[in-house]
């Protein structure tokens, strides 16, 4: 006993974790798994930067946990005709720098995002942003788009102030200014990222003073943080260690499902990953019921589609990669490469990619390919993979709005290759056909059936083996209330508080 508490009072100091935060009530001390990249939400789409920001910034509409569009800067809206949307926005809003947010805001705002090549993508159907008054926009798209309200409330749409972007200039991703519930502070790169609240937030001022968002990569630690108490809430419990929160008594584990998806990625542009035989002859090769068992421990079903059964337009006859290494075997044969192949494969360090991609290391020898493991620091992985520098990866996606047009657009239209998501360098005309066709028709079954399609193709050319469909948990102590889980992964903090 003497040993473990010296192990958990030496891992708090290595930590860094602070014995004063913990005893704070008005204080919330949530675990990362990483640093974010930037809190810049139109210069990057990576979920650990989006769970601090989306404490920051407030979008037209959002969706709550149940994937409902409910108002939020925009107090309502109206279909002017069947490309053009008008909302009214609440009156009164202040942005942190004491600024009243107005229609002049969001347009700034939606035509900066429609500049980005990071999230241009996600609202590329919008035409134009037309301000009528103060409180009133217009939104027009080039063709009907019927995911737009969901489009809109992607925390990448959040509002931002001109006169902060504009002063900030380059470094603006370091001064975010929002209208959110809580306002940035500071940032410690690669340790903490402090928030306070923002005492004039129109839907009333959060409970908790201060929430800090500590960068803490290692699960196991993460764990250790909430064991010791100098973590509140812990995102992203690994595996191994969820009977860990589920036995203490101070602690609670809750998992609910997500809209996330767990792949592997396939340079395209590279010669030997060309060859759509290489790419199934891989996929053939990976047993995806091991990784489910033994990297998420039963919390993650195996995948036969790039979206998932919770995301609109998910094809549950989508052919689905069974475990056949003999079938591997041959086809590499046929694309001639019967005497082996070499391969690297990048991950983040994430440890439950790091487990996957020692399965799969092991896995894909067995049919003669060797592969190699190279790990990077988060933001090198997004910098190295948006360029192509990489042959396979490891990443993750969620499809935030709830609608295949996000879980499918970004991953595999031609016009994202690169950090717009599509890091496969994948390209097929009729799959951008598709994907027009789906997003612009407001009739759901209609749109199904272009996304089942597209799923149809996707897995039969393999830009990505989609792994696993994982559940979502947090670790929390039992001190800690009001916290909901979203199913897109951006959780918001407000409405949680400590009761002691």
């Amino acid at each position: 006993m003497k040993k473990k508490i010296l192990l958990l009072s030496t891992l708090a100091i290595f930590l860094g974790l602070n014995l004063e935060a913990r005893a704070d009530k008005n204080t919330l001390v949530i675990a990362n798994g990483a640093d974010a990249k930037t809190l810049d939400i139109h210069a990057t789409n990576d979920a650990p930067s989006a769970k601090v920001s989306g404490q920051i910034y407030d979008t037209l509409v959002k969706q709550d946990t149940n994937m409902n569009i409910v108002p939020g800067l925009a107090e309502s809206w109206s279909q002017v005709d069947d490309k053009t949307t008008e909302f009214k926005l609440r009156k009164g809003v202040k942005f942190h720098n004491g600024k009243e947010l107005t229609a002049n805001d969001v347009k700034f705002s939606l035509d900066r995002m429609k500049a980005s090549p990071q999230v241009s993508h996600i609202i590329k159907a919008v035409d134009s942003v037309e301000v009528i008054d103060d409180y009133t926009v217009r939104v027009k798209t080039a063709t009907p788009f019927g995911p737009l309200l969901s489009h809109l409330s992607h925390n990448a749409s959040g509002i931002l102030n001109k006169e902060a972007v504009e002063k900030a200039g380059g470094a603006y991703g370091q001064h975010p200014v929002g209208t959110g519930p809580y306002k940035f502070v500071n940032w410690q790169a690669g340790d903490r990222i402090t928030l306070e609240v923002n005492p004039d937030y129109y839907l009333g001022k959060a409970p908790t003073d201060k929430v800090i968002f500590r960068s803490i990569v290692e699960g196991t630690n993460r764990t250790i943080g909430l064991e010791t108490g100098e973590v509140d809430i812990a995102f992203d419990i690994d595996p191994v260690d969820k009977n860990m929160v589920r036995d203490n008594e101070r602690l609670e584990l809750i998992e609910e499902p997500s809209l996330s998806t767990t792949y592997l990625g396939f340079n395209m542009e590279k010669d030997s990953l060309k060859d759509k035989k290489v790419r199934q002859a891989i996929a053939y090769a990976l047993n995806t019921q091991d990784i489910a068992d033994a990297v998420y421990q039963g919390s993650a079903q195996t995948a036969n589609s790039a979206i998932g059964p919770k995301v609109f337009g998910y094809n549950p006859d989508a052919k689905a990669y069974e475990y056949n290494p003999e079938k591997a075997k041959e086809l590499l044969k046929e694309a001639g490469y019967d005497k082996g192949l070499k391969l690297k494969l990048w991950i983040n360090d994430n440890p439950i990619r790091r487990d996957i991609a020692v399965i799969a290391q092991d896995q894909l020898k067995q049919v003669g390919i060797d592969v190699t493991i190279e790990t990077l620091e988060w933001g090198a992985f997004l910098d190295g993979t948006a360029r192509g520098d990489h042959d396979l990866y490891i990443l993750g996606w969620v499809s935030v709005t709830g609608d295949a047009d996000y879980g499918l657009d970004p991953l595999f239209n031609s016009a994202n290759k690169g950090g717009a998501g599509n890091r496969s360098f994948y390209s097929n005309p009729k799959v951008d056909e598709l994907l027009v066709k789906g997003r612009s028709s407001v009739n759901p079954e209609e749109r199904k059936t272009y996304y089942y399609e597209i799923q149809d193709i996707v897995q039969e050319e393999v830009p990505v083996l989609t792994l696993v469909y994982p559940t979502q948990n947090i670790g929390e102590q039992k001190t800690v209330q009001g916290f909901k889980m979203h199913p897109a992964g951006h959780h918001k903090v407000y409405g949680t508080y400590k009761t002691k």
